[in-house]
């Protein structure tokens, strides 16, 4: 069989255009400069102990001490035996970050658009639509790299959905095992469930229409087909997805056994609150069409002629601290807590996407609009606390993620799709002239009409007022807040018209065409020069080269101060709490130490709730307990160590035992007791304890010999049975115990710690880590990658096969 190599020349030069355009816009990696993310220097400082283990001595620990008492590493970016789809993943992600993340974004948007038969210049243009959409530059800027990981993937996984829908069995299978695959590696499982809602409107659509064609045989078949795949993908993850699942269940995300809140709305997920706290606004939606139509930012760049300035001027501030204030001035006047940058997805997009809404005819229109509309619904959140609440209520793991808005990347995705096929509907010669330009003119109406209203009617639809407001006028009275409104209307006055201005642009070039006044080359041009121009001039304002740093502030994003120092010197096996700062929002203290607080978005369930009721009150016995044997404090911008006399150490012995049948009243006990001298356990873990009172030995001594994250030696004697109590966190799954080699059974107390009955005499005591999770992920992960790769050989070769005999 004779291959036409040719054919493939356009896509190749379409590949090296992506790279050389994710490298251009990242340009001072070229320097070897890296981009400062903030969540990942955060990240750094939680798994410094994992990564300092591993590379020290090639071992994989999976837990570590250094955050939150003591987690799995499993969602700390812990390597599994046999990860070959991992291997692929980097593959594929060869260029330095963050430009691998903008390639992966160009390569899965125009796989799917290839796939939708749109010609590949058409694709080049929609890849660049999609890649360059703000919301998926900025996530990279702050360092949720996992996220852009995922969204990276959902084109290939829709991809091959409809190649399978088309009949392309082998191929569409085959595609969307491997994006599936991908897809479920990247680790964000949020996204990862935008995308099944996304899927479930798509069926729908399909079955819709193959009841109406009578195909509903062949509907069901690619459903099969589609599972087939789906499970194959899965299993190619199931160390990932299994651990994941075991951690979930003990973290934040999973269902608590308290019951102390009378109001309390749902115990098997996040709180109503928590879950909806970022809801997007319904007038912030126009942030997709005009990208500052709220202000932008909490944190946006304002010069020396705005109204802040010559208002701080006037009430005191000197020029330098005036300016200081103005480069980070809080224009934002949306409702949500915080917000690093507009979701903006380009008026140029979206004039194209409801152009093609009048071209546009059938079952992708209707999933791509409903998708988008559903979408668009969800993430107004408390906003339209109708259909949230039903979401949380009715759909399945809908409560175990929060940031609703974030469920805006199916608009991201669907709208630049929907606008690329609309400009393929425009160059059909199957569509008459004057379906275009009706078209054209109620588009232009529409979007046109709805920016020049927002021009003329600003002052009667909006006051430019913020949530902060009232904070700002009693600090700095109300001629500023009257000044910082009037930037805000500056702002929103300039984007509107920058909005407006571009989407009659693109609509010139439209009409241009139509009227045979420019060919369709020239035209796909001028709009990639809009598109770049109006997509690339906002991401700049929030992601550029002032975000890149040297290497060494990523690898080492926080430096030691005296207190660090001080600690450090102390070579034991202790915890530290930070007071210098949030606690359990930063990870900084774990990059040192073996933190109390840290940072991560599911935080073990039981010490989460350890904090809120007891740490974050100063409840000192539970510190003591915790063996919190220094604190960092600050004191006029010196950073002090206050070391802890009173922490229990590493592993005590106890008097009494106080059983409780319930999580509640173990909970409420830790309120008022001696942990040196009591145990509180829960009397489901009674089997193991066959007394309540032990005898004190005056001549027992337990102590730490040896420390990994993963193994704890320890030495005791004692001449009488007793109860030890470990000042490590209890996780079931995977911690053993050895008494002289021999596996012995331990136990909860004191809601979160270990504790073990030792055998009178003189013993060492090991604590492993040995996640079984681990053993039996891995075995699935090899024999489905095997499955994968010779099934994938298999229908290359049927393929082949068959094109040789056409």
């Amino acid at each position: 069989m004779k291959i036409d190599y040719k054919k493939f020349v356009p896509h190749i030069l379409v590949l090296l255009a992506f790279i050389a355009i994710a490298v251009a816009y990242f340009n001072p990696v070229l320097q070897g400069k890296v981009i400062y993310q903030s969540d990942i220097a955060q990240y750094t400082g939680m798994a410094e102990e994992q990564n300092d283990f591993r590379e020290k001595t090639g071992e994989e620990p999976y837990w570590t001490n250094s955050t939150f008492g003591g987690m799995p590493t499993y969602q700390l970016g812990a390597h599994y035996p046999n990860d070959y789809i991992d291997d692929l993943d980097s593959a594929l992600r060869f260029l330095p970050r963050p430009a691998d993340y903008l390639f992966l974004y160009f390569l899965g948007i125009y796989i799917l658009l290839l796939v939708l038969k749109v010609d590949f210049k058409l694709a080049f243009l929609g890849a660049l639509a999609f890649g360059f959409s703000t919301y998926l530059i900025v996530i990279l800027g702050v360092g949720h790299n996992s996220k852009a990981h995922a969204i990276a993937y959902m084109p290939m996984v829709l991809a091959g959905i409809l190649l399978i829908f088309r009949k392309k069995h082998i191929g569409g299978f085959l595609l969307l095992a491997f994006s599936m695959a991908l897809e479920i590696n990247a680790n964000h499982f949020q996204m990862t469930y935008y995308l099944l809602l996304l899927v479930i409107v798509l069926g729908i659509a399909y079955l819709i229409d193959a009841y109406r064609k009578k195909e509903l045989p062949h509907f069901f078949k690619a459903i099969g087909i589609m599972g087939v795949a789906v499970i194959l993908a899965i299993a190619t993850n199931a160390t990932n997805l299994l651990a994941t699942q075991e951690y979930t269940e003990f973290s934040t995300r999973g269902e608590t056994e308290l019951s102390l809140d009378e109001n309390q709305e749902n115990n098997s997920g996040l709180s109503y609150d928590y879950i909806t706290a970022y809801s997007y606004g319904i007038l912030e939606s126009f942030n997709l069409f005009i990208p500052r139509f709220v202000g932008g930012s909490n944190a946006e760049k304002l010069d020396k002629n705005s109204e802040t300035y010559q208002a701080l001027l006037k009430i005191g501030a000197s020029p330098a601290q005036a300016m200081d204030f103005v480069e980070r001035a809080p224009t934002y006047w949306g409702n949500q807590p915080y917000v690093a940058a507009p979701a903006y997805i380009g008026a140029t997009v979206l004039f194209l996407f409801v152009f093609a809404l009048f071209l546009i005819r059938g079952r992708l229109k209707w999933w791509i609009v409903a998708g988008s509309l559903m979408a668009l619904f969800l993430s107004w959140g408390d906003n339209f606390s109708a259909l949230t609440r039903f979401f949380i209520n009715y759909v399945p793991l809908y409560d175990k993620f929060r940031a609703v808005s974030s469920i805006q990347v199916i608009i991201e995705l669907c709208a630049p799709v929907l606008a690329i096929v609309g400009l393929c509907k425009l160059f059909a010669s199957k569509i008459s002239k004057e379906v275009k330009l009706h078209a054209l003119k109620w588009s232009t109406i529409i979007v046109g009409g709805l920016a020049l209203l927002f021009l003329l009617l600003k002052s009667l639809l909006f006051d430019f007022s913020g949530a902060n407001d009232r904070i700002f006028i009693e600090q700095m009275g109300p001629d500023f807040v009257r000044a910082l409104q009037e930037d805000r209307k500056a702002i929103f006055v300039s984007d509107t018209f920058r909005s407006l201005i571009l989407l009659l642009l693109v609509a010139t070039i439209i009409w241009f065409y139509l009227k045979e006044k420019l060919n369709k080359n020239f035209a796909i041009i001028g709009f990639g020069i809009l598109i770049l121009f109006d997509l690339v001039g906002v991401d700049r304002r929030y992601v550029n080269n002032e975000d890149f740093v040297r290497p060494r502030a990523m690898e080492t994003p926080f430096q030691a101060n005296a207190a660090d120092q001080q600690i450090l010197e102390d070579e034991g096996h202790f915890r530290v709490l930070d007071l210098s700062e949030d606690p359990f929002n930063s990870a900084r203290a774990s990059f040192f130490h073996n933190s109390i607080g840290g940072y991560h978005g599911a935080k073990p369930g039981r010490y989460q709730e350890l904090f809120s009721h007891y740490i974050s009150q100063g409840n000192q016995e539970i510190l003591n307990m915790l063996n919190t044997k220094y604190f960092i404090i600050e004191n006029q911008g010196k950073y002090l160590a206050q070391p802890n006399p009173d922490a229990n150490g590493n592993a005590w012995f106890v008097e009494n035992v106080e059983l409780y049948d319930s999580a509640n009243e173990v909970f409420l006990a830790l309120e008022d007791f001696d942990s040196e001298v009591t145990a509180i356990v829960n009397s489901e873990f009674s089997e193991f304890i066959d007394q309540q009172k032990f005898q004190q030995d005056s001549t027992a001594v337990i102590s730490l010999e040896k420390y990994a994250p993963n193994k704890l030696v320890y030495q005791y004697y004692t001449s009488k049975k007793q109860l030890a109590v470990f000042s490590e966190i209890y996780y079931p799954h995977g911690w053993n115990a050895y008494i002289d080699g021999k596996k012995a059974p331990h136990f909860r107390a004191n809601y979160v710690l270990r504790a073990l009955i030792l055998p009178p005499g003189d013993h060492e005591l090991v604590f492993k880590f040995e996640p079984q999770v681990v053993k039996t992920g891995s075995t699935i992960v090899l024999i489905s990658c095997i499955l994968l790769g010779l099934l994938t050989i298999g229908g290359l070769m049927y393929e082949f096969r068959r094109n040789r005999e056409n």
